[in-house]
């Protein structure tokens, strides 16, 4: 991946102007707090003091995974591909809520087990869909690697098409029995310890959940050291290419949402191959799956909303697209110390 050497740091002479654009705002200085820290990110990533984030879009990875076959999750597979179709068709969840945050949304088939023949889907299917990892590994290394190309390379082709801002999202039955088998892996943490009730399983599938990412861990031997390792060996093709949106935000200098465990699993991918990417990621929201709040604090993000949320599908990146577009009404605004004839605030102390 050649083009991860294009990855440079964000432009702090951008940052600085743009807090003390928020200083001049008549306000008490810092007082939207990380609102302000986003913005002022946005700006080094933009490279301008005058931040956008319209138009936005979210992508959506859609794949299947082996380990559905241990019992880890309520439904099947066909349930991957009857929500890729409603995506496509822009029916789903994240569509709705995307429609009031002028967002638009692109499904993406990373490798689902069905081939779903919509216009509106963007394929990028590697296979149809992984190996069981209680088994074996899910893909082999130069299917992982093909996978976080295509990610890298989608946000390229969004930055074309002018989007300014993308969150992420994902859709794949047995996902969250993946995520949270890397999360292990690079957390050094026992499955006991991480593991969460997915889209809402009972006492016993937690358990068949819980087992089959230990048998996953045991058998295939991740290295926590190689993130591309641990990707192939328990992974999943929309991990790989969430991964690749992450590294593809720092290589095209595009600002990406992280969204819930899922996402933030690949975020934390990313950051382990490339650590200067964790520069293009914005947290949003923190997810009530278990290890979320433990990768968010290893990447050192701190999220913004605290809503319980475990819906997927980049629904939980969305939220933070208001909250921005409110803070950047004030930032832009008229109503600066200037305007009103007074002096700034000085710092005094304290958050600043």
């Amino acid at each position: 991946m050649e083009e991860l050497k294009q990855i440079k740091p964000l432009d702090q002479n951008a940052m600085a102007a743009a807090k003390k654009h928020w200083d001049a705002v008549a306000k008490p200085l810092g007082s939207l707090g990380l609102l302000e820290d986003h913005v002022i990110q946005l700006a080094g990533i933009m490279h301008t003091e005058q931040v956008c984030v319209s138009p936005r879009c979210v992508l959506v990875f859609c794949a299947d995974n082996g380990v559905v076959a241990q019992g880890v999750s309520q439904s099947g597979q066909e349930m991957t591909a009857a929500v890729a179709r409603a995506l496509a068709r822009g029916e789903s969840n994240v569509n709705l809520m995307a429609s009031t945050v002028q967002a638009d949304v692109f499904a993406v088939d990373m490798g689902m087990a069905e081939t779903v023949e919509e216009p509106n889907l963007l394929s990028r299917r590697i296979s149809g869909g992984t190996q069981d990892i209680a088994v074996t590994a899910a893909m082999t290394r130069t299917q992982a690697i093909e996978a976080i190309g295509a990610g890298i390379d989608l946000v390229g082709d969004m930055k074309v098409h002018g989007y300014r801002m993308i969150a992420t999202g994902e859709m794949g039955i047995g996902n969250t029995t993946t995520a949270c088998a890397v999360a292990c892996a690079l957390l050094r943490k026992e499955p006991a310890e991480l593991v969460g009730r997915g889209a809402g399983l009972s006492d016993a599938g937690l358990a068949r959940k819980t087992e089959a990412i230990q048998r996953a861990l045991r058998v295939n031997q991740p290295n926590s050291t190689d993130p591309i390792d641990v990707l192939c060996k328990v992974g999943g093709y929309d991990i790989a290419g969430l991964m690749g949106a992450f590294l593809g935000g720092a290589v095209h200098q595009v600002p990406i949402v992280i969204d819930g465990m899922i996402s933030s699993v690949a975020a934390l991918l990313a950051a382990a191959l490339c650590p200067l990417a964790t520069d293009y990621m914005l947290s949003s929201h923190v997810s009530r799956e278990p290890s979320s709040q433990l990768i968010l604090e290893k990447l050192g993000f701190i999220p913004i909303v605290h809503a319980g949320m475990a819906l997927g599908e980049g629904t939980g990146a969305l939220t933070l697209f208001p909250l921005l577009d409110m803070a950047l009404r004030v930032y832009h605004g008229s109503h600066t110390f200037t305007n009103l004839g007074m002096d700034a605030y000085a710092p005094q102390g304290g958050h600043q």
